[in-house]
């Protein structure tokens, strides 16, 4: 053996990378797919309870029966809804596809939960003014957006500067549900509220600029082409937060849009206090959005395009709120 067979006398013991975690694997895998943050957390929530359900066994040691049994515990044990189920399928199946290069076969008998069919709940046109007129300020703008423009919640937040065309009339949702753009409309009732909430937030913007701040969060690929945005007004949330968040390490500051929370603490109240005896939520008003326009005559493959949705069966489901409660079919009581 010669010296350079083996470490040398006195010198440092070099040691080989450490595989990247499992989680991390899960993770890049996503992210170099464009998967959304929502969609990431999940799935990494699901890979660990996986492994927590089969006592930390690696995924690696298991297989289809596993996925199995643990789909079947999912719908019989912990009662989850289908979607929920679903959910947790596609996870694994991302993991053994995309990280462990494996294509599953069979999963064999998978018991599956119940698919439950739920009819929307529906604001009439005054409910909808009445919930609006218990809320003020950003909350206010924002659930009327909700209303007025059809928006999910996260799309409401997830909004940036660019993505209004106030002039237009417009707002083009980028990488909606299933990573899926669109533009929706931009009531007009909204325009110089928007203007003036814009001017305020721009002002905000300058001040964390002048403080050595004002840089908002972009996706990797963003920031490699185009290295300025994160300063660019036009790349800044339209509903930020109202307080810099503070990197413990590297004490950087900067701004993230408002908390889903904020929005569904204040809809909630506002609820309460016009007296709804509906539950009504954040996800109530764009329902309302897709029902007023069915009723309004509009065709339903406009409000699908409005919407985002993949299929027009999903849109369909209004047209069974519109035959409820006397919308649409006379009571035969009322022909005596």
């Amino acid at each position: 053996m010669t010296a350079n067979d083996g470490p040398q006398a006195g010198g440092a013991r070099t040691s080989a990378p450490r595989p990247p975690r499992l989680i991390d694997q899960v993770i890049e895998a996503l992210r170099s797919r464009h998967y959304s943050r929502r969609t990431e957390q999940a799935y990494v929530l699901w890979v660990k309870r996986f492994i927590r359900f089969h006592k930390m066994r690696h995924p690696k040691d298991m297989g289809e029966a596993e996925i199995n049994v643990f789909l079947t515990h999912l719908a019989v044990d912990a009662k989850v809804s289908a979607s929920t189920q679903n959910q947790a399928l596609s996870a694994l199946l991302f993991l053994y596809r995309y990280v462990f290069g494996v294509e599953l076969g069979d999963l064999g008998d998978v018991v599956r939960a119940r698919k439950s069919q739920h009819i929307p709940i529906v604001m009439t046109r005054a409910e909808s003014r009445a919930v609006l007129d218990q809320m003020s300020g950003d909350t206010k703008l924002m659930a009327s957006l909700l209303y007025g423009s059809g928006l999910r919640l996260s799309e409401c937040l997830c909004l940036r500067v660019q993505d209004i065309d106030i002039a237009g009339g417009e707002i083009v949702v980028f990488a909606g549900k299933g990573n899926k753009d669109r533009v929706t409309m931009l009531p007009d009732g909204l325009k110089q509220p928007l203007r003036e909430h814009l001017v305020r937030v721009r002002t905000t913007h300058q001040r964390d600029l002048a403080d050595g701040w004002g840089r908002v969060q972009l996706s990797e690929g963003v920031r490699r082409k185009y290295p300025s945005a994160a300063t660019d007004w036009r790349w800044q949330w339209v509903f930020p937060q109202r307080s810099r968040w503070v990197n413990g390490e590297t004490h950087e500051q900067g701004r993230h849009h408002l908390d889903e929370t904020v929005l569904q603490r204040a809809v909630r109240e506002a609820a309460l206090r016009a007296g709804m005896t509906k539950r009504v939520g954040c996800h109530t008003f764009r329902h309302s959005f897709a029902t007023h326009l069915l009723e309004a005559g509009y065709d339903i493959r406009t409000i699908q395009e409005l919407l985002g949705h993949k299929s027009v069966n999903t849109t369909m489901i209004y047209t069974h709120v519109l035959n409820k409660g006397g919308r649409g079919v006379t009571s035969p009581l009322d022909l005596m």
